[in-house]
């Protein structure tokens, strides 16, 4: 199991409130990872990373036209709870 812990948004879409504009995802492996390989990866293996903020919530692959994304599992949160994980810049 692993918990995504920051997200890195696309270019000039920092204070975006869509998860299709995510461009990148820390786990906490301490690496980030493109959106598409998050996708590809819950694909494969369904339920193996949870966004680390309480309730804990799973991801989930999504697609947009022909954009793989990822969002975490719908609760009684407003906003994506993966859209409240801290938003660094790349490097």
């Amino acid at each position: 199991m692993y918990f995504a812990t920051k997200i890195i948004m696309k270019q000039g879409c920092n204070d975006s409130c869509n998860t299709w504009e995510i461009d990148m995802i820390g786990l906490d492996n301490n690496k980030f990872y493109k959106k598409e390989s998050i996708h590809d990866h819950l694909v494969d293996h369904p339920g193996s990373i949870k966004v680390n903020i309480q309730p804990y919530p799973i991801l989930i692959p999504a697609m947009r036209e022909n954009e793989k994304y990822v969002r975490s599992e719908p609760n009684d949160t407003t906003h994506d709870n993966l859209l409240k994980l801290q938003r660094v810049t790349k490097q």
